[in-house]
């Protein structure tokens, strides 16, 4: 992080926020420890309400930010205890819509200033659907500043009653030295997947309903019938690695469930494609490290998804097995468009928001919405 000067001036108290996250995706618990980190380096006191289980996987007190537990249910326990570690906090900032109902119910009816931050596109059918909305309108009632990751989402937050809603990109950190870790080089990660000659494709998600597995492998029985088939690995764990394993085994696919990795990085160096099959997310971090670190990405059409990607990445429609298999086909027979699509990833990667102007941007909504704090 570059040099910043401190948030505390001469006369006032450090600036107390809370930073509530629910079970929290990938990106917004990304963006919580990296918005932690900036503001603890400003001066600010952050305390981050979140799951144990979150704490752990993104170490927020690693970042000088305290962490109290707190669960993702809306229950009157939880909501209690997220209303007495707000009962002193100058603003509460939460992420995500169930996070943001949590802190609303805790503030009750308190002048705290809220701001809520819309990570994800919000997606049901049916009756949900209905119960959705009335959720939606309920936090941006509450909320003083709504921030949403994509123009789309800043649209839903005005057409739901916000008072006032601005675009706010998040920052993901860039990664170093384009993942290439100096004792491993990708030839040798390669050669440790036993991946020597045949294409190596990359999927990341947790093995859950509705993050596009079985399109995945729906699409896998087109890729098997190359020569060499390219080999499929899915990093992630989840209920649903029995299911796919057996259907892996019965239909002889080339694909890998690795389970929980903790070297993605390094693994999607070694890729040739990486794939996004389905996301609700804004910007989703598959897709901003896979452009980060050069490598062509082939991802869903929906969410922030074209948004935050541009032309630098395959765009296929939601749910289309076929559609998902032709676009990877084509790249693995395609060198020449691979490498355009390196160069636009890196181009479209550059012009995305730094974690330092994410900290800024936020910081000077916190700013506008807190007086001066004469010192106790």
């Amino acid at each position: 992080m570059s040099p910043v000067s401190s948030h505390v001036s001469h006369g006032q108290s450090p600036l107390r926020t809370v930073q509530v996250l629910g079970g929290g995706s990938t990106g917004s618990s990304a963006h919580v420890r990296s918005l932690a980190a900036g503001l603890v380096a400003r001066g600010v006191r952050v305390t981050v309400c979140a799951p144990a289980e979150a704490d752990r996987a993104y170490g927020f007190t690693d970042v000088g930010a305290q962490h109290v537990h707190v669960p993702r249910s809306s229950d009157p326990v939880s909501v209690a205890a997220l209303r007495t570690v707000c009962a002193d906090a100058d603003l509460v900032h939460a992420h995500g819509l169930h996070a943001s109902f949590r802190a609303a119910l805790a503030l009750g009816g308190r002048d705290t200033p809220l701001v809520v931050t819309w990570h994800n596109h919000a997606h049901a059918e049916g009756a949900r659907a209905h119960l959705l909305r009335l959720l939606e309108r309920r936090v941006v009632k509450a909320a003083t500043v709504v921030l949403g990751t994509t123009s789309g989402l800043v649209d839903r937050a005005r057409r739901r009653g916000a008072r006032d809603a601005r675009l706010a990109a998040v920052a993901v950190p860039p990664p170093a030295a384009g993942y290439e870790h100096p004792d491993r080089p990708h030839s040798k990660v390669r050669a440790e997947l036993g991946v020597i000659e045949r294409p190596l494709l990359l999927a990341v998600a947790s093995l859950d309903p509705d993050r596009g597995h079985e399109l995945l492998l729906d699409a896998a029985r087109a890729w098997r019938l190359l020569d060499p088939a390219p080999l499929l690995l899915v990093a992630g764990e989840g209920p649903l690695r029995a299911p796919l394993q057996r259907r892996i085994e019965e239909e002889g696919l080339p694909v890998r469930l690795l389970g929980r990795r903790e070297d993605v990085g390094e693994l999607l160096a070694a890729a040739d494609v990486a794939l996004l099959p389905r996301s609700w997310e804004a910007r989703p971090v598959l897709a901003q490290e896979a452009l980060h670190a050069r490598v062509p990405l082939v991802a869903v059409r929906t969410g922030g998804i074209p948004e935050l990607v541009g032309d630098a990445a395959e765009l296929v429609p939601d749910q289309d097995a076929e559609a998902l298999a032709d676009a990877v086909v084509r790249l693995l027979g395609d060198p020449e468009r691979r490498e355009a699509l390196r160069e636009m990833g890196a181009q479209q990667a550059g012009t995305w928001p730094t974690e330092d102007e994410t900290v800024a941007q936020v910081l000077s909504v916190y700013d506008e919405l807190t007086r001066p704090r004469p010192l106790a």
